[in-house]
């Protein structure tokens, strides 16, 4: 039991320093960047983030009609 932790924690140390190792050894080393609304080909289509536009849509629209509501008499 013991040998089988012990197995396990060293392949999972080494897989996660393996996916990390142009971020440890490369100069300013980042995670590449991921979300659609900074890649540039995704923009180029006009594909954007689905986050963004609801926070867009969200503003106030400073020439929107203000709506009215009315009760009908019958």
């Amino acid at each position: 039991m013991l040998k089988t932790l012990l197995l396990t924690i060293i392949i999972v140390g080494i897989s996660i320093f393996m996916l990390a190792i142009t971020i440890i050894f490369k100069k300013n080393g980042r995670f590449p960047n991921t979300h659609v609304g900074h890649s540039a080909a995704m923009r180029k289509r006009g594909i954007t983030c689905v986050q963004s536009m609801d926070a867009m849509e969200r503003k106030d629209n400073p020439h929107r009609i203000a709506e009215q509501s009315q009760k009908h008499k019958s």
